[in-house]
């Protein structure tokens, strides 16, 4: 499984967006899509809020990539 970390500026990042910014789709709106299908996972539960805030120390899993959300 492809592990990416994403070094977080600020307190928190919308899901879609850190999808978009780490590459895994081409839009915060292909983003919102992902997570409407039930495709996303955040610290290991399915999540459906597209806009939901990724804050440091979460672990966001789209098929077989995984991001790990960390503090700058």
């Amino acid at each position: 499984m492809p592990s990416f970390k994403f070094k977080l500026h600020g307190e928190f990042i919308e899901l879609n967006q850190l999808l978009k910014v780490a590459g895994l789709c081409t839009s915060g709106g292909a983003g919102k899509v992902l997570v409407a299908q039930g495709r996303v996972r955040v610290n290991g539960q399915p999540e459906s809020r597209k806009t939901c805030k990724i804050g440091p120390g979460s672990v966001v899993v789209l098929g077989d990539a995984s991001i790990e959300v960390i503090s700058a």
